[in-house]
């Protein structure tokens, strides 16, 4: 059995696959114009030009993302209550740029003409009120089919409590024969507002990531193929194509489960991620866990689906370089993708980071891809020094400013998810993947002071590999508005019954055994009065789980205030087979000869070092490098200043210790 994990970004699309106990991996560029076509050809590669049956594929896709991003989703409609189909325009009313006197809101994906309101009301109770007008739905159902939408939400106020009018519109729109996501199966919560919002990003992007599966379940056709959550774990190709909204930034999400995975097994559980790739980075926080948030936004547009808590910048290899209006040098967020690239691929005519890694000797040309792609310095040298000399300083100048500026962007995101949250990055170690992650995470973790850099065996392909190592996992929550005076742990435990059963039928339906399923229950807790909540696991002392939890975000508890319980949560979760790495013995410190293939001139600081060239793959337990080294593998190039050092673990994975944290 060939099992294979598949990430798309916006560069690469990366391979991890597993066939007759041996691992192997593959890298091709992404097709942006269609996303499948890489994953198809790179299948078809794996296995030798003819795909078989009876593969198990775990894929990760960002064309959720950007249909939101890039508001190429299809025409989609809304039907709610009468007198309430602005809320979703309204929202919060929060500026997102608070001191830009010129601020104007994008146009909303759902216009006014796509809103419809229908009569019928429940009440806070789940109490109807107001009878469903089935005239007016009828009425409504025709002006979407004449609308030409392609797809509708429908959500109605306290249909959490009561779904019966939402199932009734669901009924009537069915013969229009398009996709129709109702709220309270994609979010069974209060707060009309998100409910609505993560409701509508859904039917926006369902018809496209529905388009885009099928067209690979045909051409995996009699295998299984299992789609990334943005929670950490996977779910079966149809949940992904009804509720595709869980599917955003399932890629990154890939990358955060296989760090944790690793970096424990290695002995490190306080792990700071760094995933750079073409178009961005990815940075999360892991103390000890996977962090879960339920304040999720895309493009403006709330999604309250359980995400882990990721931060993106638009930092990558292919981020692009220019100068402004007044001759500064800036770095991003345009990205150069994978068509046409940075000007080193050979199609790009804007200088990027990658062209400044390069003419600063921190890639080799002829080892780029393990020497499947070999790196045009020729056209490259010529536009360094045209830029160069428009910016007035020395090409070199160029290309370490270019640098700089790329890792400022991204300490700052690092500064977001720790010292934005009380969290002191010098207790944590940076774990260091994506294909550009190596080329930068050491002056990243010098810029904050933190000790280590961990870079695992094939960094260049990890969130493809997290991907394997994900549990399926199924979401489920309820809103309940509950006091810590009017109920107790036993009562909490009753709620969540119905929910466990839910989860354990829908995981048997997976192919899971009842000891291979286990269940976590979590609490969104407040004091009467807050206006938000924090998410606390359950157990019997859930009342000062939450008071800790409140003290550490906020600095202070208060005890004589009411607690409420907002909503439950369970996660239940079917135990997947995960990749494994075995332990060696440590050898020696000095690497074999046949380790260091040649050298080159590399600058770091404005000096210029006669730098070796390292294998990795030639490496061995205990093995360590002095700093300057580029450390060169097929998926990834890994660069070691001269204030580093490298040591080989048991694992063979790299420990960079830096000389002045």
């Amino acid at each position: 059995m060939l099992i294979l994990g598949v990430d798309t970004g916006g560069t690469f699309t990366d391979f991890i696959y597993r066939e007759n106990g041996s691992w192997g991996i593959h890298k091709r560029l992404s097709t942006p114009e269609n996303p499948s076509k890489a994953v198809i050809e790179g299948i078809r590669h794996i296995c030798g030009g003819t795909i078989p049956q009876g593969l198990q594929i775990v894929h990760g896709s960002t064309v959720a993302t950007n249909a939101i991003l890039e508001r190429k989703g299809v025409p989609t409609a809304l039907v709610t209550n009468d007198g309430f189909t602005d809320v979703i325009e309204i929202g919060r009313q929060n500026r997102a740029e608070l001191y830009n006197l010129s601020y104007r809101r994008q146009p909303h994906i759902v216009p006014s003409e796509l809103r419809f309101g229908v009569g019928g009301r429940f009440d806070q109770d789940g109490t109807e009120v107001e009878p469903f007008d089935t005239t007016k739905a009828r009425e409504i159902a025709k002006a979407i089919k004449d609308s030409g939408a392609e797809s509708v939400a429908v959500c109605f106020l306290f249909s959490f409590l009561n779904a019966s009018h939402e199932d009734a519109m669901r009924e009537l729109l069915g013969e229009l024969k398009i996709p129709v996501s109702v709220s309270h199966e994609i979010l069974s919560e209060f707060r009309e507002f998100e409910r609505t919002s993560t409701t509508v990003v859904n039917a926006y992007v369902s018809p496209k990531m529905t388009a885009y599966l099928t067209d690979l379940k045909n051409a995996v056709e009699g295998s299984t193929l299992r789609i990334m959550q943005s929670n950490g774990g996977s779910i079966s190709v149809n949940t992904a194509m009804q509720e595709s909204v869980r599917t955003i930034l399932s890629g990154p999400a890939g990358g955060a489960v296989g760090a944790l995975e690793i970096g424990k097994q290695a002995g490190f559980d306080k792990l700071i991620t760094f995933d750079m790739g073409g178009t961005s980075s990815d940075v999360a926080l892991l103390n000890g866990e996977l962090p879960l948030t339920m304040e999720s936004s895309i493009s403006g547009y709330p999604v309250k689906v359980p995400m882990i808590d990721i931060h993106t910048v638009g930092a990558g290899g292919g981020s692009i370089a220019a100068l402004d209006e007044g001759g500064s040098l800036s770095v991003g967020p345009e990205s150069a993708g994978a068509d046409p690239g940075p000007i080193c691929y050979g199609k790009g005519e804007r200088i990027t980071v990658t062209d400044a890694n390069l003419y600063l000797g921190r890639l080799v040309a002829e080892r780029f891809l393990g020497g499947d792609m070999t790196l045009r310095t020729d056209v490259l040298n010529a536009k360094m020094k045209e830029m160069a000399e428009q910016a007035g300083l020395s090409p070199v100048e160029l290309a370490e400013g270019i640098l700089d500026i790329a890792n400022t962007n991204m300490e700052r995101a690092i500064r977001v998810i720790s010292v934005e949250r009380g969290f002191d990055p010098r207790e944590f170690t940076m774990f260091s993947f994506g294909g550009a992650g190596g080329m930068h995470c050491v002056s990243l973790a010098r810029l904050l002071n933190m000790p280590r850099v961990f870079i695992p065996v094939n960094p260049g392909i990890l969130s493809a590999v997290g991907m394997l190592m994900a549990d399926v996992i199924k979401d489920y929550s309820r809103t309940v508005m509950l006091d810590q005076h009017t109920t107790d742990a036993a009562a909490l435990y009753e709620l969540f019954a119905p929910l466990e059963a839910q989860g354990e039928n829908d995981l048997k339906a997976e192919g899971f055994e009842s000891k291979a399923i286990r269940f976590e229950r979590f609490l969104d807790m407040r004091y009467q009065g807050q206006s938000f909540e924090i998410m606390v696991p359950f157990d019997d002392d859930f009342i000062e789980n939450f008071e800790q939890l409140h003290e550490r975000s906020y600095g202070y508890r208060n005890p004589g205030r009411t607690v409420e319980i907002v909503n439950i949560r369970l996660r239940a979760r079917g135990a997947a087979e995960k990749p494994t790495s075995t332990k060696q013995e440590t050898g020696s410190a000095t690497p074999a000869p046949e380790a260091i293939s040649s050298t080159q001139p590399s600058v770091f600081d404005g000096t210029t070092y006669d730098t070796p060239i390292v294998e990795r793959e030639k490496l061995l337990p205990g093995n360590k490098i002095p700093g300057p080294a580029i450390v060169v593998e097929y998926s990834s190039t890994i660069v070691i200043p001269p204030y580093a050092n490298v040591t080989v673990d048991a694992f063979g994975n790299l420990l960079i210790e830096l000389d002045n944290a």
